[in-house]
């Protein structure tokens, strides 16, 4: 049998993308709306997080943080402290990568990046080498699972009980990202 080369490698890879505010760490709620962290103090990564994070990696999933920070492209925060942020996340969880998009949405950018578009999947996808189709996105906004949907993932919805609709449906439903890990855990065994 021929040695395989590293792109055939790579071209195996799976991956969990993950939502940041209301997956990861507690999303600020205001009028039943989750709003991100202003600053590190604010910013709590959610109980079970770490642990669910090591069980995918363990199982042999990239961890792909994506996420929306319209707030940096509408001048209302400093794109230092969503570094800052991400600095923490990354010390505290065993990220492979964090892609952000900074653009401000609301009609006044037009990009790839910015979920429900799967920029941010499939530029991270391209880079780690990462079969979508093996992979999962797992958010809790419509716009999280609109975009594993664009992207060719599955997709796993944290319901947080948001004042929102879903615009198209979730593979599967979860309270939270330790529920949804378990999901991934379980049907990766099985397909």
């Amino acid at each position: 049998m021929p040695p395989h080369n590293k792109n055939q490698i790579l071209s195996r890879a799976r991956a969990v993308f993950l939502d940041r505010d209301g997956v990861i760490n507690r999303a600020l709620a205001r009028d039943s709306k989750p709003y991100p962290p202003r600053n590190l103090g604010e910013f709590e990564i959610l109980p079970g997080v770490p642990e669910s994070c090591a069980k995918l990696k363990a199982a042999g999933f990239l961890l792909v943080v994506a996420t929306n920070q319209p707030d940096v492209g509408r001048g209302t925060l400093k794109r230092e402290i969503v570094e800052t942020i991400h600095a923490e996340m990354r010390r505290q969880l065993p990220l492979d990568r964090v892609e952000v998009c900074f653009h401000p949405g609301q009609g006044l950018s037009d990009c790839d990046c910015r979920k429900p578009k799967p920029g941010m999947l499939l530029r991270a996808a391209r880079e780690l080498g990462v079969d979508l189709a093996r992979s999962w996105m797992v958010g809790d906004r419509w716009r999280d699972v609109d975009c594993g949907h664009a992207a060719g993932c599955r997709t796993v919805f944290i319901d947080c009980g948001y004042a929102e609709e879903l615009r198209q449906k979730p593979d599967f439903s979860a309270g939270n990202l330790v529920e949804a890990a378990n999901i991934i855990l379980q049907e990766s065994k099985e397909s």
